[in-house]
C-alpha cells in the first residue's frame, strides 16, 4: 500500500473535483466496510514516466474486503493538463454483486469526460432489483452534455451516467450522483448473501466479460504504451486495472 504522505501529495495537485471524489470514495468504503491493505505487483503502486515530454505519475491505493476481492483507486497526471481519477470495485465470485466503476478526465480547464456505474455481472445483465429500487429513487438531475457510450459499453447498466459537465453545479450533481452509487452498493455489499458453488461461475463470467470489454478501451492503452511501452501496458491493464481472481481466490 502507498505511504499516506505520497499519495496525499500527488492528490493535492489534481482538479479539485478528483480530490474530492477521492475522498468521498475512501470515506464511504471506511463507513461501510472493514478495509484491509490489498498488495499489487511490485512496482506498480507507484510510476513514473514520461508522455510527449510530460511527466506522468500514477499512484495506486488498493484495499480488500470480505465482500470485495480489491478495491481500487488510481491517480493519475499528466504534466500541468492532464488529471485522471479510475476506480473499480471488483467483487469476490462468491458474492452476486455488480461492479462499481467511475472515471474522471480533467484538463487544463475542464471535467472533459465523468462516467459513473453500478454494471451488473450476473447471466442476465441486470441488476438486482434492490439495486434498480434504490437507484430509481436517488437523484434525478438531467445534465446537458450527455456523451455517448464507447462500441464496447454494453457492460453498463441503464443507471450509467456518462457525461461533460458544464458546470460547477454539474460537477458537484455528478459527484453526488456517484456517492449515491457508492452508498447503495457498499450498503447492500453488507447485506448479500454468498452464493453457491454452483452459481459463482455464472457471476465469475460476468466478471471476466467486464474486464475484457473494458480493456478493448485504446485511449487508455495508448497513453500508458506512449509512456511505458507496450508490454509494460500489457501487464499494467491486466495486472492492475482490469485483472482476474487467481484459482486460490476463487476457492
Amino acid at each position: 500500500m502507498l505511504k499516506t504522505s505520497v499519495y496525499n501529495s500527488l492528490r493535492e495537485e489534481l482538479h479539485p473535483l478528483i480530490c474530492q471524489l477521492a475522498q468521498g470514495i475512501e470515506s464511504c468504503w471506511a463507513k461501510y466496510l472493514h478495509l484491509e491493505p490489498y498488495d499489487l505487483p511490485e512496482g506498480l503502486g507507484y510510476v513514473e514516466g514520461r508522455l510527449e515530454g510530460e511527466k506522468l505519475t500514477i499512484e495506486n491505493r488498493c484495499y480488500q474486503t470480505p465482500q470485495f476481492r480489491k478495491m481500487h483507486l488510481e491517480l493519475a497526471k499528466v504534466g500541468q493538463n492532464l488529471d485522471i481519477l479510475h476506480c473499480v470495485m471488483f467483487p469476490r465470485p462468491e458474492y452476486p454483486l455488480p461492479m462499481f466503476g467511475c472515471d474522471l478526465v480533467a484538463g487544463k480547464t475542464r471535467i472533459s469526460a465523468a462516467i459513473a456505474d453500478l454494471s451488473p455481472t450476473n447471466p442476465q445483465r441486470t441488476l438486482p432489483e434492490s439495486y434498480r429500487n434504490a437507484l430509481a429513487t436517488g437523484s434525478s438531475k438531467a445534465f446537458s452534455q450527455p456523451r455517448p457510450l464507447p462500441q464496447w459499453g454494453d457492460i453498463f447498466s441503464e443507471f450509467c451516467l456518462f457525461i461533460r459537465p458544464d458546470s460547477p453545479a454539474e460537477e458537484m450533481a455528478f459527484l453526488e450522483r456517484v456517492e449515491e452509487f457508492l452508498h447503495i452498493h457498499c450498503n447492500q455489499a453488507v447485506q448479500v448473501q454468498p452464493l453457491s458453488v454452483e452459481e459463482q461461475a455464472a457471476y465469475l463470467a460476468g466478471q471476466r466479460y467486464y474486464c475484457s470489454q473494458q480493456q478493448r478501451n485504446d485511449k487508455t492503452r495508448r497513453v500508458l504504451e506512449k509512456a511505458f511501452g507496450s508490454e509494460w501496458a500489457e501487464n499494467y491493464m491486466n495486472s492492475v486495472l482490469f485483472d482476474l481472481p487467481t484459482e486460490e481466490e476463487c476457492e
